[in-house]
Formats: structure tokens, C-alpha cells, sequence
């Protein structure tokens, strides 16, 4: 007679859960933000120490988040038969993925603060909101609030962990908060069959693939907008070539939508891209009021 094992209790080896551990941080996303954050900082006027302190302050937060993800997720990827994921599949266990959560979420605090109470305090209010959807909001209609809320609050975490301490634009606050609505969009979109089936209700899954596919672009294509005519003066030659770039990304990946299920989802990522190279190119000007 054989027994199933919950997922993630199985003998765990110190490669194997080390490893298992590095997975379960969903580390490409981890990685593409802590380093959007970092050269955000060096754009905007940072020191060195300044962007040490920023890249270690979002670095934990991301672990965190993403090691309580795959935590909270274990019992529903075993039941969608996800594949890859490591706490699912008993490479590391539940309990070491909380640990880690909770380690990197303790550090992330002081280091928050270090770049000054009000950033740091702005920084903790977005890692918040990502726990509350790992936790909570993922399932409801809510699920894009979090997302709003934690790149939305990446523009002023920079800036006013700069000298006097500035706001940022309004401009650079709205089109990160539209980056991280078009980043949940297309983040779930591959997933919304296996999400319905284990009862994951947010936004995006009571939307239906065919229209998050058609809706994917638009925030993103908001944000470009943003980011080209938000900023005083004159519409130079590459804000036209970026929002014209962005425009041909968009209509690309909805006509492609017929031949390839996924195209929808690299075209929301390469307008993505023209974003952030956007926001990056702005550098000190997002501090302008």
C-alpha cells in the first residue's frame, strides 16, 4: 500500500534544498527587479553606499515575497500538477521556505530604513502589500492592487532616500504603478487555466485568457505614455521612437494572438522593456515636481 506525501515534507539534502531554495524565490523576477531598482538609483544621483543600500533593501523584500509565494502556493501547484516547483516537488520543505520568508522579511526592514524613515517606510508599505497578496488579495478581485501598490511605490523609495529627501514625479509614481497592473496581467495570463481549476479567483482569472490577452497591453501602453509626455519640455526623437516602438510591440503580440497562445505575453514584455529604458533614461528627472 502506498501513501502520498504533503507536498514539501519530504528528506530534505543541504545541495538539494539550497538549490530548492533558489528556485522557490522566483528568481527571475527577483533579479530583473532589484536590478530595475538599482540602476534607478544610480540614475537618479545615488552614491555608491546609496545604491548598495537600495539593491540589498529590495533584494530581501523580493526573497521574501517570493519564498511566501511558493510557501502559500505548495498545496495548489501539487493539486494543478505544476512542475518545477520545488517545494511541490520535495526538494526543499514548507517549513525551510517559511524560515527563509520570514529571515529575509526580518532584514529587509532595517535595511529599508537605513536609506531614511520615509523611504523605508514607503519600501516596507510595498513588501506589505506583495505579503497581503501571497496571503490574501491573489484569490479576489483586489489581486492588482498589490502590484499597483509595490511598483508604485519603487519611484518614491529611490528618491527620497536622496539628499533632502525629494518626491518624485507623479508621472514616474502612475507609470510604475501601470507597469505592475500589465506585469500581473501577463505574469498570470499562462497560468489562469491551472489557477481556476485549484479555485484562484483574482482579477485576471475572472477576466478569462481571451481578454487579459487583449487587455495585457494597455497599462503598459498607459505607462509608455506617461513616461514620454509626463516630463516638462519637448517630445524628443527617441520618446517618439520608444512609443512608436511600443504601439508596434502591442498590435504585434494581439495579431500574433491566433498562431502563438504566447505572443501576447512577449509583447507585453518587450513594451515592458521599453518602460523601464524609458524610466531608467529619466533618470534625475523623476525627482521634478
Amino acid at each position: 500500500m502506498t501513501t502520498s506525501r504533503p507536498p514539501g515534507l519530504g528528506r530534505e539534502s543541504g545541495p538539494r534544498a539550497a538549490l530548492g531554495l533558489v528556485r522557490a524565490c522566483h528568481p527571475g523576477p527577483t533579479v530583473a527587479v532589484t536590478a530595475l531598482v538599482t540602476a534607478l538609483a544610480v540614475a537618479s544621483g545615488h552614491d555608491a553606499a546609496g545604491c548598495a543600500l537600495v539593491a540589498a533593501a529590495v533584494l530581501t523584500g523580493q526573497l521574501s515575497i517570493g519564498w511566501c509565494n511558493d510557501a502559500v502556493d505548495a498545496g495548489r501547484d501539487v493539486a494543478a500538477g505544476r512542475t518545477g516547483k520545488p517545494v511541490a516537488d520535495g526538494a526543499v520543505s514548507v517549513r525551510t521556505v517559511w524560515a527563509a520568508a520570514a529571515a529575509a522579511l526580518v532584514l529587509c526592514v532595517p535595511l529599508s530604513l537605513a536609506s531614511g524613515l520615509a523611504a523605508g517606510t514607503v519600501h516596507l508599505v510595498g513588501v506589505a502589500a506583495a505579503w497581503a497578496y501571497d496571503l490574501w488579495l491573489k484569490a479576489t478581485v483586489l489581486s492588482w492592487l498589490p502590484y499597483a501598490v509595490g511598483f508604485g511605490v519603487l519611484p518614491p523609495f529611490v528618491t527620497l532616500g536622496l539628499p533632502g529627501g525629494p518626491w518624485p514625479a507623479w508621472w514616474a509614481v502612475l507609470a510604475a504603478a501601470l507597469l505592475g497592473c500589465g506585469a500581473h496581467l501577463a505574469n498570470v495570463l499562462p497560468d489562469i487555466p491551472a489557477d481556476l481549476a485549484t479555485g484562484v479567483r483574482g482579477w485576471p482569472q475572472r477576466l478569462g485568457p481571451a481578454r487579459v490577452r487583449a487587455l495585457v497591453p494597455v497599462p503598459l501602453l498607459l505607462a509608455t505614455g506617461l513616461l514620454v509626455f509626463g516630463p516638462p519640455g519637448p517630445v524628443g526623437a527617441g520618446g517618439w521612437a520608444a512609443l512608436a516602438g511600443a504601439g508596434v510591440f502591442a498590435v504585434a503580440g494581439l495579431l500574433a494572438a491566433g498562431r502563438s497562445p504566447r505572443a501576447p505575453f512577449v509583447a507585453a514584455v518587450a513594451v515592458a522593456a521599453v518602460d523601464v529604458l524609458l524610466l531608467l533614461a529619466r533618470g534625475t528627472e523623476i525627482t521634478a515636481l
